[in-house]
């Protein structure tokens, strides 16, 4: 499996990406880029996925269900947006992303 890029935007972004990272099946690292705006700092996060062991749909539910989670805030951590990179440049926001979406990215 090739690299897939993962960029997380948001005051949590680096406690979440961990989160990412932590999720059975997936292996990877990530690295942070702080830029100072005027009214509070952006922190993005870029997480590369490695390796992925089982299969890419459950893999694409655990993905997706991780972003729901930090998206509604349950957590009590925020994420703003995440765009996920494929193998071939493909581009994708999680924002309305569909399981089989998220499947084809990690497959392509």
């Amino acid at each position: 499996m090739a690299e897939i890029q993962l960029a997380i935007e948001g005051k949590d972004a680096i406690a979440v990406t961990e989160e990412l990272l932590a999720i059975p099946g997936i292996s990877g690292n990530y690295k942070v880029s702080s830029e100072a705006q005027e009214r509070e700092p952006v922190v993005t996060t870029v997480a590369t996925i490695v390796g992925i062991v089982g299969g890419t749909l459950a893999i694409a539910e655990q993905i997706r269900k991780w972003y729901q989670e930090y998206k509604v805030k349950q957590s009590g951590k925020r994420i703003e947006k995440v765009l996920i990179v494929g193998r071939n440049g493909r581009r994708l926001l999680l924002e309305d992303a569909t399981l089989e979406e998220i499947r084809q990215i990690l497959e392509s």
